[in-house]
């Protein structure tokens, strides 16, 4: 779908939207339409007793008179003081769906600055024009039949508002950070006989074109490196492991200045090893490398818009496969960090991949923060469904930013205990840790305490996105499917507190 931006005028074909205040109060252009029309508006919001211009109403005019337009789509704004830019972009992922069911190819929507509202016209038809391309992602690249209803048909979005020109500058980071949500949902999408850790990195080598620094380690440099709990997890399967190293140097005045480190679970496919899963739902696991996508994502938007900081990606890729040659329940594993690991339970491979990668990256790149991103227990789901992330962390100010950046981009995470009282559940007889705790309990923060014995003196957060990377019905930004979770989430943090000024 092609976003464009106007100035206000009546588009001679298509549909036109125009808004609509709680109590039925017409916007400027509502009541332009309405004479226009010979009282059009007025007469159909009079028949129907349902909309009163609340946030996400829409009534449509079919062939409205006195235009050529196909229809007029009155759409409720809700309060003009919480016209934010979250609810703007609601209202941009809700009508394009709506305009899709429709069966419109052309559409604009003329947004009238309103009294009160919290956001300048420019930023907000921005907002509506992001939300509207995050809600028209599909991923139908193995679809050979679709009923023809069943297929999208809006091509254009024009969003009008006297401040065109500021909108389309406003827009065009947010496309580069959209396209990087692309990126990463379709990661997330792709099955397993197409993904694994050699066409994950094959599919991150491009991002070289925007200016990142692409370097792959195979088993080889693993194996040299120590990285032997990776490397367990991915001894089953014939596909070889992988680690991916994202390198984005866009503040070059700060050449010398430590950088963000972003560390992804990706875990291609999880049967989970020997201690297999049940069978069903097990296709899911596909995308048990969402954490994974997250960090490719964050790499290709932070180079796409040319964010001026320092940032690191690393991806740990596995395959996890039952087999003669995968490790077994009660194995003892070493460390890329010298600590010994006991596997008690080889479905709980997630945080062996990232002890690895996360002592890696405090080696080579002495970061000033890490954030690691996996789709790591079910326990998270349990606790906060699919609205938040759950969020570890001892550090104060990180929780605080990523919190406010969350709610910044509707990508929600919510601050989970870390306490000492868990990290004594991993406690093993015969190694250093074990990678279970005996109980069943408090599964999420114990998983988080055994990434934490793997991060030295740095300000760190482990984010658990089991429960939000993959989405099971149509949200508002976010078509069913691969979410892309993280990717703006992470992108507003570094633009918000560690962007060169």
């Amino acid at each position: 779908m092609n976003i464009a931006f106007a100035e206000p005028s009546i588009p001679g074909a298509g549909a036109l939207i125009v808004g609509v205040l709680p109590e039925r109060k017409l916007t400027p252009s509502a009541e332009d339409i309405d004479r226009l029309t010979g009282g059009a508006v007025g007469r159909a919001l009079a028949a129907d007793n349902k909309f009163t211009g609340k946030k996400d109403e829409f009534l449509a005019l079919i062939a409205p008179p006195g235009t050529s337009l196909s229809r007029v789509v009155l759409v409720g704004l809700g309060k003009p003081e919480e016209l934010r830019a979250v609810p703007l972009e609601r209202l941009g992922g809700n009508l394009a769906a709506f305009l899709n069911q429709q069966g419109e190819r052309g559409a604009a929507l003329r947004l009238d600055p309103v009294v009160g509202m919290p956001v300048d016209a420019g930023a907000a038809a921005a907002a509506v024009a992001e939300g509207a391309r995050l809600r028209a992602y599909r991923f139908d690249k193995y679809r050979t039949k679709e009923k023809p209803e069943a297929k999208p048909t809006l091509e254009t979005l024009t969003v009008m508002t006297d401040a065109a020109a500021e909108a389309e500058a406003a827009f065009a980071d947010r496309a580069k950070v959209a396209d990087a949500v692309f990126f990463g949902r379709d990661l997330v999408s792709e099955p397993a006989n197409i993904l694994y850790p050699e066409s994950f990195a094959d599919l991150c080598k491009p991002l070289s074109d925007l200016g990142v620094d692409v370097d792959v380690l195979d088993e080889k440099k693993l194996r040299k490196l120590g990285m032997n709990a990776l490397l367990a997890v991915g001894q089953g399967s014939t596909r070889d492991s992988r680690v991916v190293i994202l390198d984005w140097r866009g503040d070059p005045k700060a050449a010398d200045k430590a950088p963000l480190a972003f560390i992804g679970k990706g875990v291609t496919f999880d049967t989970g090893g020997i201690s297999l899963k049940p069978a069903s739902g097990m296709e899911d696991m596909k995308w048990d490398m969402g954490g994974g996508a997250a960090v490719a994502g964050l790499m290709k938007a932070l180079a796409g818009r040319r964010a001026k900081v320092n940032a690191v990606g690393l991806i740990g890729l596995v395959e996890n496969m039952p087999s003669g040659a995968a490790q077994r329940p009660g194995d003892i594993v070493t460390s890329m960090s010298g600590q010994t690991i006991e596997v008690i339970n080889t479905d709980a491979e997630g945080r062996l991949v990232l002890a690895d990668v996360l002592w890696y990256a405090q080696e080579r790149y002495k970061p000033r923060l890490m954030i690691d991103l996996a789709t790591l227990t079910g326990a998270v789901i349990v606790a906060l469904g699919h609205e938040s992330a759950g969020l570890f962390t001892p550090d104060d100010t990180l929780a605080e930013r990523l919190i406010a950046a969350g709610k910044a981009v509707e990508e929600k995470v919510w601050r989970m205990p870390l306490d000492d009282a868990y990290d004594k559940e991993l406690d093993s007889q015969a190694a250093d840790m074990k990678n279970v705790a005996s109980s069943r309990w408090a599964g999420s923060a114990i998983a988080a305490m055994f990434l934490k014995r793997f991060v030295k003196d740095v300000p760190w957060a482990h984010l658990d996105i089991a429960g939000t990377t993959w989405a099971t019905k149509d949200l508002p930004v976010v078509p069913k499917g691969g979410t892309g979770f993280g990717i703006r989430l992470l992108d507003r943090l570094v633009a918000d507190h560690y962007e060169a000024r």
